[in-house]
């Protein structure tokens, strides 16, 4: 007796193979008509430069419905365009569409001359500066302060250190508490030798971070799509889909060392932020301070920013007007997913309206009088302060 351990049908095989030469062959196809990958098409102005800096104003068609601008900050790793990185999903472009005057920062990609850069020069130098030119612009006294990722936790940083300026605090997927071990960065950042790695690259180059980003998912991050990507690339639509997303993923500024010396040290391995043990510059950061009201976002899937780094922000602060929002999907689907475009644009825009009581003023002064420029923009403040 005899028994076949496998059998093939050949028929089936050959279609098979059929099958999939014939999708290379229309992905093929579909490459050689894709002359560029277009990311971050929403119109903007650049009304502020500093250093490798560049804050944007977002056009719009009519008049604002919130009068509060909206000033995002992105995370220094990646880059802001995740949020407009294509029309149909942009939350940049929903966010317009709600009826919010959004500006946003462009950190631009540091070189060895901003080696010395520190949490002190983004937060109390370029990050007071591109609120105070917002401020100036619009003619408000106050703005909203939305931040993203690492941004989050730059925001709640700036706003404690500078409540009189920030109308309301957005933050989303930001990391705050980081004694959780629920997520492999958190654990593999306690135990980074970071000064090893700062003494021997001065500016930390963003392949090496990107590699390490790999491995939190390693088959899904370097294999799986690449496979799934077969499935779409016959489709040129869907094609592009993809390659923006990739083009994202790759496009990674280096990281100034001083600055990532201390957001690993004091953050990660020492969590002074929430202990309020943290220094930025001369300033001791006390999130009680917070006492504008507060909309913190976290992602219940989130493997870079776990819930249970996000979460406890709202228990820190020192408003009474907070709102813990969950959005049910992972740390890239809260800016990109066709969920988050009907879902948390909307109530983002929401929120920010039921809590807009701006106070417009003829004249907003900033710490510095800085006259306008020609053509009515506000005109850069000094640099912040660098280590020599």
């Amino acid at each position: 007796m005899t028994h076949t351990l496998l059998s093939f049908d050949t028929k089936s095989l050959i279609k098979e193979y059929g099958d999939f030469n014939t999708k290379l062959i229309k992905g093929a196809n579909a490459l050689t008509e894709i002359d560029e990958i277009d990311v971050g098409t929403a119109a903007k102005e650049l009304i502020y430069e500093e250093d490798k800096l560049k804050l944007y104003r977002y056009s719009r068609n009519d008049a604002s419905t919130c009068r509060t601008p909206v000033l995002v900050v992105y995370a220094l790793v990646n880059r802001q365009y995740m949020l407009d990185l294509q029309p149909d999903r942009s939350m940049i472009r929903n966010l317009l569409n709600l009826g919010l005057d959004v500006f946003i920062i462009d950190w631009g990609y540091p070189t060895k001359a901003d080696m010395y850069l520190g949490l002190d020069d983004y937060i109390n130098g370029y990050i007071d500066n591109c609120v105070d030119v917002v401020r100036k612009v619009s003619q408000c006294d106050k703005v909203n302060l939305m931040g993203i990722c690492q941004g989050g936790t730059f925001s709640a940083i700036y706003s404690a250190l500078n409540p009189n300026k920030i109308q309301n605090l957005v933050t989303l997927v930001a990391p705050i508490d980081f004694s959780t071990n629920e997520g492999l960065l958190f654990n593999w950042a306690k135990h980074l030798n970071i000064d090893a790695l700062v003494d021997a690259y001065k500016i930390i180059p963003g392949d090496f971070l990107n590699g390490g980003f790999l491995m939190l998912m390693p088959f899904n991050l370097n294999i799986r799509k690449y496979v799934d990507m077969l499935d779409v690339m016959e489709d040129k639509d869907k094609l592009l889909n993809f390659l923006r997303m990739e083009k994202w993923i790759f496009d990674s500024p280096g990281q100034a060392g001083e600055c990532m010396r201390q957001f690993i040290k004091d953050c990660y391995q020492e969590n002074k932020l929430v202990k309020g043990e943290l220094k930025v510059g001369d300033h001791l950061v006390n999130l009680g301070n917070i006492t504008m009201p507060l909309l913190n976002i976290y992602a219940s899937a989130d493997h870079l920013v776990p819930p249970a780094a996000t979460k406890p922000l709202n228990d820190l602060v020192g408003t009474e007007d907070k709102t813990l929002y969950e959005f049910k999907g992972g740390h890239i689907g809260v800016f990109v997913g066709g969920k988050s475009q009907k879902e948390l644009a909307p109530a983002i825009s929401k929120w920010l309206h039921e809590r807009d009581h701006a106070t417009v003023k003829a004249g907003v002064t900033t710490d510095d009088e800085n006259p306008a420029a020609e053509g009515g923009e506000a005109a850069p403040k000094k640099s912040p302060r660098r280590k020599t």
